[in-house]
């Protein structure tokens, strides 16, 4: 494959021109899942017979133009038979498919153009030009899946162009099924006979294509590391958690092992539209990470810091939360395993990233040891946030009496049998409290009585765990931890109240000596050593069950770091770790809840909004915000729409003066004064 143009900044999914420089081959088949390419070379290699020459081609490799009349050209019209699996319709594909059509309609080559799924396709039917039979077989042995109907597959195909070759019959495989590493494929009904409840359960679901190429080694992986951790892995396969016959079997056996909780790698919502009950598995009462297997290169994860590209942050982020399920990690990333000789086309398959792998176990170990431990034992923070970080501004959750709230909180929590002692009496008795002990107003340490304190040799332990170039930047940028304002004494004065197996704590400021309203957001600006303290005592220390951040909104979510699918050095998580993490938020500002839901693993628990009006965003000022939203949501799904959507926004905010006003530096770096921009707005909309 040939390069022939440059590839935009980011690693986002973006198009590029390519020649994939295939010789032709009698037989051409084109698909967007690298599961299905894997099987066919698989089976091509396996079958004892001699085969046409046979060619396969990732679509999603031909996304430009340039390199569809390539590939047309070079491949296609010297064909003798091209089969076509496209997922998404005509649309999504749209200048191929009409290329493609037209070359083999002009040299009389047989075109079958098959639905990437089992859902038949009327308009995709009508572009084949093979006999209905023909069709129907071909997609049956396609939709099956496994490496014996590939096989049968390659063999029906080369009869089509002659060869005297026996096949059989497409011959179905389970629509749902348990595959164990040591053990192999399980009928899911001698699973759920057999199984010890010695530990807790955890179904780890994944599609049925990965099984039937083989292509498992992130399963196994997650496997071995719950394992580890003292849970029950359970790993699942199913076509799809909206297809009704995966789900009876699967339903079937969450009903005689309970799970405990569930680790999902399957993509798309299973809910449907108006469907309450929120998906098959709504009703097990257990939490459903959602995993991420990534439909790109781990060079191109770690270097962008948008995490996903536009394709996964819809299918494996977007649509699953629609099911309100918490998104944990990208686990997995696409690697080439081989360029294989006899077809000309790399093949992919997924490679684990053993340290998002462990992440992933230990959240789920968390979430397990939240709920299996004794209410009276549970350790709980509420953590309130501090905007800006005066003392007039603690407990300001947008919509929100927090004070009140958190006190309302604790009661209920003590009356569910949680051991909670001294609470006060109301929210100013909260905040009284609060202001008794440290705060982020600087200068006012001596002052205080400090009643939470982390060693520094303690913390020093803890910073020396983490990677080593992040600890060189915070040095950098903050210094020895020493040197700390909130140090005293040899060791750092956290802002937490104690209250028997409850705390309740100021969040940090996101530094100091900075400014407390420019910084809030900042996507760049590192958390001080206080800052990493508060939440390394919260884990490490006090060994706490879960954080509750009470009201929109705290910062740990806006830490530097990438958008999705974070890394181990990346903030957020360097900070709350493997913690489970709730959140009650407004219920009007859903673009800033996703963020927590993103980066922080949080769920999000909606309240309404109180009976008062806000300033709003109106008129001009409205469309503003409209455009520096459609900006951001760009920065993910469509790169190419960021320069005209600045450039309008820049065009705008002079014509509003906003320039002056705010003193932005409109270039051509567009981040900077953006964010500037963006905190005014949200400033001026949320005034009551």
């Amino acid at each position: 494959m040939h390069l022939l143009s440059a590839a935009a900044a980011g690693g986002a999914d973006v198009e590029e021109a390519v020649d994939l420089d295939q010789s032709p081959g009698e037989i051409l088949v084109l698909s967007a899942a690298d599961t299905e390419l894997a099987c066919l070379a698989r089976a091509r290699a396996a079958c004892e017979v001699p085969l046409p020459s046979l060619r396969l081609a990732n679509l999603l490799k031909l996304s430009h133009p340039y390199s569809v009349d390539l590939y047309v050209e070079k491949t296609v019209r010297r064909a003798r038979f091209v089969l076509l699996r496209l997922l998404g319709g005509r649309s999504y594909w749209a200048y191929g498919l009409e290329q493609i059509a037209s070359a083999c309609g002009e040299e009389g080559i047989p075109l079958l153009v098959l639905p990437g799924d089992d859902k038949p396709d009327p308009e995709l039917a009508r572009l084949t030009t093979v006999d209905r039979e023909v069709a129907d077989r071909v997609w049956a042995y396609l939709t099956h899946g496994g490496l014996a109907n590939a096989e049968h597959c390659l063999r029906y195909l080369a009869s089509l162009l002659g060869r005297e070759l026996d096949w059989r019959e497409p011959v179905p495989l389970p629509p749902a099924g348990v595959w164990l590493p040591d053990r192999g494929l399980l009928e899911i009904e001698a699973v759920a006979a057999s199984w010890q409840r010695d530990r807790p359960a955890v179904p780890v679901l994944f599609y049925r294509a990965l099984y039937a190429s083989g292509d498992l080694a992130p399963v196994e992986a997650l496997v071995r590391a719950l394992d580890d951790r003292g849970l029950a892995p359970l790993p699942v396969f199913v076509t799809s958690l909206k297809d009704p016959a995966a789900r009876a079997p699967l339903e079937a056996l969450l009903d005689t092992v309970p799970p405990a909780l569930v680790l999902n790698a399957t993509a798309f919502a299973s809910a449907s539209p108006g469907d309450s009950a929120g998906g098959p598995l709504a009703r097990f009462d257990a939490p459903v990470l959602q995993l991420v297997f990534a439909g790109r290169d781990r060079e191109s994860w770690q270097a962008d810091p948008q995490g996903l590209g536009p394709r996964d942050l819809a299918m494996q982020v977007a649509l699953p939360e629609v099911d309100g399920r918490i998104l944990s990690r990208a686990v997995a990333f696409k690697e080439l395993a081989e360029i294989d000789p006899a077809t000309e086309c790399p093949l992919m398959h997924y490679r684990p990233l053993d340290d998002r792998i462990a992440f992933v176990a230990e959240l789920a170990a968390a979430w397990v040891r939240l709920a299996r431990t004794p209410r009276a034992e549970r350790r709980i923070a509420l953590v309130l946030a501090n905007y800006p970080s005066r003392d007039g501004r603690i407990a300001n959750g947008v919509g929100l009496d927090t004070p009140e709230s958190c006190v309302g909180v604790l009661r209920a929590l003590a009356a569910a049998g949680y051991r909670v002692e001294g609470i006060p009496p109301d929210g100013d008795a909260l905040l009284a409290a609060l202001r008794a002990g440290p705060t982020n107003r600087p200068g006012t340490l001596a002052e205080r009585a400090i009643r939470i304190r982390l060693p520094l040799a303690d913390y020093r332990s803890w910073f020396a765990t983490l990677p080593e170039e992040l600890r060189a930047r915070l040095l950098d940028r903050w210094g020895p931890p020493e040197e700390d304002p909130q140090v005293a004494d040899g060791a750092f004065a956290l802002a937490l109240l104690p209250l028997g197996n409850l705390v309740v704590g100021i969040q940090p400021a996101r530094g100091y000596q900075i400014d407390p309203v420019r910084s809030y957001h900042s996507p760049d600006l590192l958390p001080p050593h206080g800052y990493l303290a508060f939440y390394c005592w919260l884990r490490e220390v006090w060994g706490c069950h879960a954080v509750v951040h009470l009201g929109k909104h705290g910062n740990l979510e806006w830490l530097p770091g990438k958008a999705l699918a974070l890394s181990r050095d990346c903030l957020p998580e360097v900070a709350l770790g493997p913690l489970p993490h709730l959140y009650p938020f407004i219920v009007n500002d859903p673009g800033e809840g996703s963020q927590a839901k993103r980066r922080a693993g949080a769920v999000i628990l909606d309240h309404l909004t109180p009976p008062m009006t806000r300033a709003e965003s109106y008129g001009t000022l409205r469309e503003l915000e409209r455009l520096v939203d459609e900006y951001w949501e760009a920065s993910q799904l469509d790169p190419r729409r960021m320069e005209p959507l600045a450039e309008e926004i820049a065009l705008t905010s002079r014509r509003l003066g906003l320039d002056r006003d705010l003193g932005l530096e409109i270039g051509e770096d567009a981040t900077a004064w953006l964010q500037t921009l963006d905190n005014h707005l949200c400033e001026l909309k949320e005034l009551q």
